[in-house]
């Protein structure tokens, strides 16, 4: 089995030592890295072999008088790691980050549980050991207040210093998913009743003046024309003066003014109020 190795670079240290030291177990090498352990020949030039593969050739040469593979990793864990007063002073920055961690108001929970994860992985490679009871105490502690219904519940009927962090990462990320389809639902429904409420302000708003883009069709189709003149109608729309020129009289036929304006409609009505008054008269 061939297994290709990472090629260690200024930034990437941590998790190229992750990654190398899998592979020297799959070899069988890694206890030749290990304090304490007696020097195996064929097993050092195995591990010496995999290093250089896994390092530049400047890199390489830096570290390249060595004898073995234990010396050689000490090397590059001391230069990136820095000497034990370096990767103290580290330690505690990262720490002092960790425990500033909160997730955002609008944040998800993959993000900072692997956000979580990562400064536990950081603060292993410093030699610092970040319990499992801690990350869960953290990841409950640091979540926003629409989780904290949920954090009650779990912190009441859940031992947390027995619960696995995957296990409740994953109890809040089902929660999390619940509460998103109903926040989702109810921006529909408000959507909707919004829309059904414009609606229905536009319907209810009926202006009485000719013209006005918001007239009852219906009640000039009957013929009987309420028209208010200018000024405001029972609507309380301003009438806005409209340009006449192509409106055409239903009476007369004519362009220029409406029906209520017609001269013909106006004689009508008067030789009908005058017929009116004359049926009216009391017989002598």
């Amino acid at each position: 089995m061939s297994l290709q190795c990472p090629v260690l670079s200024s930034t990437n240290y941590t998790v190229w030592a992750m990654r190398i030291r899998v592979i020297f177990n799959v070899h069988g090498v890694w206890e030749m890295i290990e304090p304490g352990t007696n020097l195996d020949a064929k097993k050092n030039n195995i591990a010496i072999a995999l290093l250089f593969q896994a390092m530049l050739e400047e890199q390489i040469l830096q570290i390249g008088n060595f004898q073995t593979a234990k010396e050689m990793w000490g090397v590059l864990k001391n230069r990136h790691l820095g000497a034990d007063r370096i990767r103290e002073a580290r330690l505690q920055t990262l720490m002092r980050e960790f425990e500033n961690l909160k997730m955002k108001d609008q944040g998800v929970i993959d993000d900072f549980a692997n956000k979580l994860s990562e400064y536990a992985s950081r603060a292993n490679s410093l030699g610092s050991v970040i319990e499992e009871t801690t990350l869960v105490k953290k990841f409950l502690n640091g979540l926003p207040k629409r989780f904290i219904h949920m954090v009650a519940s779990i912190d009441q009927v859940v031992d947390l210093k027995t619960i696995g962090y995957d296990d409740v990462v994953g109890r809040l990320k089902a929660y999390e998913e619940r509460i998103k389809d109903e926040e989702t639902q109810t921006e529909q429904n408000q959507l909707l009743f919004t829309k059904l409420s414009e609606k229905a302000a536009v319907k209810g708003h009926k202006c009485e003046h000719y013209g006005c883009e918001s007239s009852n069709r219906d009640d000039f189709g009957r013929g009987q024309g309420r028209g208010r003149g200018s000024g405001r109608g029972r609507g309380g729309c301003e009438q806005v003066p409209r340009d006449k020129s192509r409106i055409r009289c239903y009476k007369c036929g004519e362009l220029g003014h409406y029906l209520s304006e017609c001269p013909s409609w106006e004689e009508k009505k008067e030789v009908n109020f005058t017929q009116a008054d004359e049926d009216h008269l009391p017989l002598l």
